[in-house]
């Protein structure tokens, strides 16, 4: 079973590497309501879209409002729910503090939290498959990589864990929980759905990015 709590399935295509960001500040958008903080910013893609009255994003890029190093720091520098929404966008991955980074957005969070993290068996099944290539933000390149993963998991893997973090805390549910899927041909679709018939499996190799909304009461 992949996960209690409903999966829903949408197909979009991300081209570049404000796409995503961009697309789940829109399709998310009714859940980013007062001031709104992005843990990881990275290029800050959602400043544009919230204001930058409401909007605050910390990490490590020159965009980012608060410079911070998620790893060393290990807590965020705010008061227990002093945002009204969190958000975190395929930043958890990249963490060994992993754990620890995700009870500080839910302390911080007041009401809207919004996680998603990549599918990486969907990134890595085709080199898989041939015995050659690479596997995007992993190996061994021969000199030290800017950005890589630190944690290899699946769709299955992920519900899994974004259940827990409602589970384990009072007052937290899930209000939405969403795989994203590359866009492609209806016959491409029902070839992958007659190759792999169980759901479980099919979900663990082809949707890429996986969100979950959470809201406190």
């Amino acid at each position: 079973m992949m996960t209690e709590i409903q999966l829903q399935r949408e197909f979009v295509k991300f081209r570049i590497r404000t796409d995503r960001p961009t697309f789940i500040g829109n399709r998310f958008g009714k859940y980013l309501t007062g001031k709104v903080l992005d843990v990881g910013c990275d290029e800050a893609v959602l400043a544009k879209l919230l204001g930058k009255d409401r909007y605050s994003g910390i990490g490590l890029t020159d965009q980012a409002g608060v410079r911070i190093d998620l790893e060393k720091a290990g807590r965020l520098p705010f008061h227990d729910q002093s945002w009204d929404t969190v958000l975190c966008l395929d930043v958890l991955e990249h963490l060994n503090n992993l754990y620890q980074m995700c009870d500080e957005i839910f302390r911080v969070a007041k009401q809207n939290i919004i996680l998603s993290l990549p599918n990486c068996w969907s990134q890595a099944r085709r080199s898989l498959a041939k015995g050659s290539g690479a596997i995007w933000h992993y190996g061994l390149p021969p000199t030290p990589p800017p950005d890589r993963h630190k944690w290899f998991f699946n769709t299955e893997d992920a519900c899994k864990f974004f259940q827990q973090q409602a589970f384990s805390r009072p007052a937290v549910e899930i209000v939405e929980l969403v795989a994203l899927e590359n866009h492609r041909p209806i016959i491409n679709r029902m070839w992958r759905r007659l190759k792999y018939p169980s759901r479980t499996r099919y979900l663990n190799l082809y949707p890429n990015t996986i969100v979950c909304v959470y809201r406190k009461s």
